[in-house]
């Protein structure tokens, strides 16, 4: 699965600021709502929130992938942010994040869910990566480097 099946340059956001990590799911979730009419931001922001409580989706060295499945997502959905700033996400190794890759999607999708956040982990477990995406400035630059990478 490649980024760009889940990924478009308005879902990439870079320089958010990110005050606490329930302000920044809140956030998200109303960005990709907008986004996306038939996703609702308290649903997205219910079931992140959800997910988070079952175990942080902070993976380490900065990096988060929260994730959830909502019924009435009809694609997979994915938001690639960065933060000026980095934020406490309760990760396991303690260090702050500040490279999040949101993934939404349906909740009859278990195959696709479990092959994106493969490809998600395997990509972010790449420090060229990780520091291409930490020195890019802008949304549409930050889509770029994600889906050639």
């Amino acid at each position: 699965m490649q980024l760009d099946d889940m990924l478009t340059p308005e879902r990439c956001h870079s320089g958010l600021a990110g005050v606490s990590k329930k302000r920044l799911l809140t956030a998200i979730s109303e960005l990709v709502s907008a986004q996306h009419s038939e996703l609702d931001a308290d649903e997205i922001f219910n079931a992140l929130m959800a997910r988070e409580q079952l175990g942080s989706t902070g993976l380490g060295n900065g990096i988060a992938i929260p994730h959830c499945r909502v019924s009435s997502c009809r694609e997979i959905v994915g938001s690639l942010i960065t933060l000026d700033n980095p934020i406490d996400f309760d990760s396991i190794d303690g260090k702050p994040v500040d490279i999040l890759f949101v993934l939404i999607v349906s909740e009859q999708k278990t195959d696709e869910h479990v092959k994106a956040l493969a490809r998600l982990a395997e990509l972010f477990n790449d420090e060229d990566f990780c520091y291409t995406l930490r020195h890019t400035h802008d949304g549409d630059d930050l889509y770029n480097v994600a889906v050639t990478y």
